[in-house]
């Protein structure tokens, strides 16, 4: 078996690459094709106005990288593969320490969301925020400290002594991915980190994304932004998803009833004792802001992310970790641990327009990652198809919502 690593400079290289395996030789041929459209390519009506990459950069100072790890096909062979998974790194202020104001919130609690209790102690947010599958949460987060160690991005407590409580959350993979054979390692990790940039964010099958189930379609990282207008304060929310959630039944894409015109293309599974974990599945929301807010009015925007799931037809299901952070790149300087400090606040009365952007951009967000996803086939023969484009055009025009 050989391993192929997808990392952001490399998908930069290499637009829409794809690793291809042929059965009898194994061999990987990387196929280069014109950049993916997105859900706005297709004519799918969003309201607001979105930034200039349509993603979580942009906000000023927001770096994302991705490593994406494919190889392998056929029968799960557990520490070998199939391998379908990666991690993927949202650094709130790039590679400098600078804690940022935060807040979180979980809407259903089957998940996990690494350092929260200190998020929600503390109101900063000090570090990257990572995203990888559930079984590789812990590798993450100790290679996070080992990375901000080498980087001396900390403030010690004296010399070089400091500490860390790194926020890493995750969704689960296990229908693709050899879950169990803990793939993701400390090189995955850096590179994420390392590679990490600002303007166009790769989606779908990249990252953390990449063995993700969304309404039972291929899904996996989606971004999507808006700016606010200059009576609201001109200010930009964005969002980056890792969409794993949701049945068929109720996919709604611009209100839409699309998964049940589409009640075919289901997954295929073809090994009955691993749980189908495809409908409840699980999401988790990354909201980033220029706007100057603070812990708790960051935790109230985090809260509205709910709004913008339920218009795709996510509710929070049972065995669903639904897991949502959000920060502010304003207010330099505010995490200071000595001297008094003076931050900016926008009065409370100013949140509704930061609430309806980041509704409309998680909802973005959510069917970018739809768009951008590719068909894949991992363990076991078990293939989740993508969502097919010529037919959702149709869907949506049948119904009037498109030319």
């Amino acid at each position: 078996m050989r391993r192929f690593l997808f990392s952001t400079q490399a998908q930069n290289k290499y637009p829409a690459c794809t690793a291809v395996i042929v059965c009898s030789l194994l061999l990987v041929h990387f196929a280069v094709s014109k950049e993916k459209p997105r859900a706005r390519n297709l004519g799918i009506p969003f309201d607001g106005k979105s930034g200039p990459f349509n993603a979580i950069t942009d906000v000023k100072g927001v770096e994302v990288g991705h490593v994406t790890l494919i190889s392998g096909e056929g029968p799960l062979v557990e520490g070998q593969g199939p391998v379908r998974t990666g991690v993927t790194a949202v650094l709130p202020r790039g590679k400098s320490y600078d804690p940022v104001f935060a807040g979180w919130y979980s809407l259903n609690g089957n998940g996990e969301m690494t350092g929260t209790t200190w998020v929600e102690e503390s109101g900063f947010l000090e570090g990257p925020v990572m995203i990888t599958n559930t079984h590789s949460v812990g590798v993450v987060r100790d290679y996070v400290i080992a990375w901000q160690h080498q980087n001396k991005l900390y403030d010690p407590i004296y010399g070089d002594i400091f500490w860390a409580l790194p926020v890493v959350a995750e969704t689960y993979d296990g229908s693709l991915n050899d879950i169990n054979g803990f793939h993701v390692n400390k090189e995955h990790v850096f590179q994420a980190l390392n590679s990490a940039a600002s303007g166009h964010v790769k989606e779908g099958n990249v990252g953390g994304g990449t063995g993700m189930v969304c309404h039972q379609f291929k899904g996996g990282i989606g971004t999507a932004s808006r700016i606010l207008d200059d009576k609201s304060g001109g200010h930009t929310v964005g969002v980056l998803v890792q969409a794993n959630y949701g049945g068929r039944d109720t996919l709604t894409i611009a209100g839409v009833p699309v998964g049940k015109e589409i009640p075919d293309l289901m997954p295929e599974r073809h090994d009955a004792d691993i749980p189908d974990c495809s409908v409840g599945g699980s999401i988790i929301v990354i909201v980033a802001t220029d706007a100057p807010l603070v812990a708790h009015q960051l935790k109230r925007l985090a809260r509205r992310v709910p709004v913008g799931i339920s218009k795709l037809g996510g509710f929070g299901s049972n065995t669903s970790g639904d897991i949502f952070i959000a920060f502010s790149t304003a207010n330099p300087g505010a995490a200071g641990r000595k001297e008094l400090v003076e931050v900016d606040m926008l009065p409370n009365d100013r949140l509704s327009p930061l609430f309806l952007a980041t509704v409309q951009a998680t909802e973005e967000a959510i069917v970018n990652a739809l768009i951008a996803a590719e068909t894949m086939t991992g363990i076991n023969g078990n293939t989740v198809y993508a969502l097919p484009h010529d037919r959702l055009v149709q869907i949506l025009k049948k119904y009037n919502r498109l030319n």
